[in-house]
């Protein structure tokens, strides 16, 4: 493969990437399966938390069967659904709980939850039978059958929640993030239809999204694509000057990309007041300012025989390679952050080792191509000389 068409299928690369990351609720409760065969009338994408409900209502004896579905915030977290039949918020809300036991079974509890806190299990205000849990993939699963009081109606409101750890058997505190606090709403049993209270969580989790694909592709993945072009294409002299453009191009973009992805953490930082994610935000900061110093410095780039490229070349790398390390660093904290499914981590994962076995591949080539570069201008002999005497001029 020629250096062009290498940076070509780079490039395809990055885009074909670009398209794969989509915000991490895009997996819909239609596709979802249950290890018993279990199959529910209607199922819901709740609006956060990537939560989801499956459920049946029998009007004749008041039944509810549910089956809920949500990603724990941490892997030995826990997870939430409950029915509120006096208000619409956690305080009152009739709750079950899941969790791994302390022998690493799942387990299933309720809560009749009285206040901001969880006190010990109990009693529902309603029937609760056929409780079950699973956990797999680093999702977690609640199934229960409820048998709803007389006079609740088939309107309900419903809560749902996600939290970090689970301590001697007692639930932790959940965080406060947005999307938690708008985990809830209405549910119409019969209509199979549900309304949210927290329309504007959902708002704020789709900027979140914005937020990690605009730096995923900016920082995490077109400024690597970029000094792969630069460290690798350059050693092919087929590839000159194509590949500065080729690297310009790159970084140019992925600096405009990244400027748009840190301007919405900005705006997302100051709708967070008394939330900070110091580490990611720091770090946010100095790439913001070092990506600006370094595309700055293109208009002040020596020419290749000026006595100052030498040192002009050490900044460049030095910041470039600073920019790389910081920017995968980043894209890792904010998944930290933001939680998508397991498998879009993975895929960055993915993106990032194949970008590196490139790498290692490209130098190895270009280590060749120098060594018989210079082995081939150690052996040619020198032009209008024989054995470093000039031959004579023919009359």
């Amino acid at each position: 493969m020629s250096p062009l068409h290498l940076s070509a299928a780079l490039l395809l690369l990055l885009q074909t990437v670009s398209l794969l990351l989509p915000p991490s609720h895009s997996l819909t409760c239609s596709s979802q399966t249950f290890t018993n065969n279990e199959i529910y009338a209607n199922c819901l994408d709740l609006p956060s938390l990537t939560s989801y409900l499956h459920f049946t209502y029998t009007p004749s004896s008041s039944s509810l069967s549910i089956a809920f579905q949500a990603t724990p915030a941490q892997t030995d977290g826990w997870i939430s659904w409950a029915i509120n039949p006096t208000s619409t918020g956690m305080e009152g809300s009739q709750a079950l709980v899941a969790f791994k036991a302390s022998n690493g079974s799942m387990t299933v509890q309720t809560y009749n939850i009285s206040a901001y806190a969880l006190d010990a299990p109990g009693k529902l205000s309603f029937e609760v039978k056929n409780t079950s849990a699973e956990y797999s993939d680093g999702v977690m699963r609640i199934f229960a059958t409820l048998v709803l009081n007389e006079g609740m109606g088939t309107t309900v409101n419903q809560v749902w929640q996600v939290g970090p750890s689970v301590t001697d058997g007692v639930p932790g505190k959940h965080e406060f993030q947005a999307a938690n606090l708008n985990a809830k709403g209405t549910l119409d049993l019969l209509k199979g239809e549900a309304t949210s209270s927290g329309s504007s969580g959902g708002a704020r989790t789709r900027r979140k999204n914005i937020h990690g694909i605009l730096n995923v592709v900016s920082w995490g993945i077109m400024f690597p694509v970029g000094a792969i072009i630069a460290r690798y294409l350059r050693t092919f002299q087929s590839a000159d000057p194509a590949w500065f453009y080729l690297h310009a191009f790159c970084q140019t973009s992925a600096y405009a990309i990244g400027v748009a992805g840190w301007g919405t953490g900005l705006k997302l930082g100051s709708e967070s007041k008394g939330v900070q994610y110091t580490n990611h935000r720091n770090i946010g900061i100095a790439l913001f300012c070092l990506a600006t110093v370094q595309v700055f410095a293109l208009f002040l780039r020596p020419k290749k025989d000026h006595k100052y490229r030498f040192y002009w070349n050490i900044y460049h790398h030095s910041i470039g390679y600073a920019i790389l390390v910081l920017g995968i660093l980043n894209v890792f904290k904010g998944l930290d952050i933001l939680l998508p499914a397991k498998k879009w981590r993975s895929a960055y994962i993915i993106v990032i080792s194949v970008l590196g076995g490139i790498a290692l591949l490209l130098e190895a080539i270009t280590w060749v191509v120098v060594l018989r570069r210079k082995s081939n201008k150690s052996t040619k002999p020198y032009d209008g000389h024989n054995n470093g005497r000039q031959q004579p001029l023919s009359s």
